[in-house]
Order: structure tokens, then C-alpha cells, then sequence
């Protein structure tokens, strides 16, 4: 446990946090096995031996993550509706939601960042790699483009 906290010293000193809030003290049963949460670390260890491990970024165990839980409560639920002959409104229920969810509206863009579509852009900027009618048109007719 002592050699944790020195490279979590380490870690804060490197990053300049050093008045960061300390962690919790950990449950009983975890403090039992410091080599087992030693050897992860170790393979994540950097060239100058410093952890490249972000604080507070534990891995949850494979039951735990969202993702996979809502996907098995999606499983299930087919399976549900489909055994009362309803399983094909539900998928395609479904889908329609995640196509829904999927969706971001302007306000949740990172700053800078364009749509797919150029009609919500400042400008109407393009994305790199869209085809343009008068590309189109160019290649079509086989004109040289322009600048180049």
C-alpha cells in the first residue's frame, strides 16, 4: 500500500496537482492484494516509469459497464417480446430510438466541430471529402479543377 501511495505522490507531483483532494482509503478486502493491483499499473508504466493511469479512472469488472448492461437488458427484452409475438415492433422500435439517440443536437457539438450536413454549418461550410455539385459537374465533363 505504501508503494501505491508513493506513485500516486509521483503522479500528482508530475502532473501539478499536488493539493488535488486524497483518495478514500480503500475497503479491507481490496488492501488485501497489493501485487494484483501492482501488475496492471506496471504494464501501463510508462518509459520513465511513471504510471500513465488517470486518477480515479479504476476498471470496472465486465458486469458493470453500461453498455453492456443495457444491451443484455435489450436481449432479454426481445426475447420477452418476442415470446408474446411482438418481437419485431419492439426491434424496430427500437431502432428508431437509437436513431433518436444517436442524434446530436447543435448545442452538445464540441466548439469547432462541423456537422455531416453543411446546411447547419456557419457559412454552410462543407466537411472535408463531401462531393460537391460542381465537382461533380467538372469531373463529369472532364475540366482540369481549379488550382490545382
Amino acid at each position: 500500500a505504501a508503494a501505491v501511495e508513493r506513485r500516486l505522490a509521483q503522479f500528482r507531483a508530475a502532473r501539478g496537482s499536488a493539493a488535488a483532494a486524497p483518495r478514500p482509503a480503500e475497503p479491507p478486502g481490496k488492501a488485501a492484494a497489493p501485487e494484483a493491483a501492482e501488475e496492471p499499473r506496471a504494464a501501463a508504466a510508462g518509459p520513465g516509469g511513471g504510471a500513465q493511469v488517470r486518477p480515479g479512472s479504476a476498471a470496472a469488472p465486465v458486469w458493470a459497464r453500461p453498455l453492456l448492461l443495457k444491451v443484455l437488458l435489450w436481449a432479454v427484452l426481445l426475447a420477452l417480446f418476442a415470446e408474446l409475438e411482438l418481437g419485431l415492433p419492439f426491434f424496430i422500435l427500437s431502432l428508431l430510438y437509437w436513431m433518436y439517440a444517436g442524434t446530436r443536437g447543435p448545442a452538445e457539438r464540441r466548439p469547432g466541430e462541423l456537422s455531416a450536413y453543411s446546411v447547419f454549418n456557419p457559412g454552410c461550410a462543407a466537411i472535408a471529402g463531401t462531393l460537391t455539385a460542381e465537382q461533380l459537374e467538372r469531373e463529369l465533363h472532364y475540366r482540369p479543377a481549379a488550382g490545382r
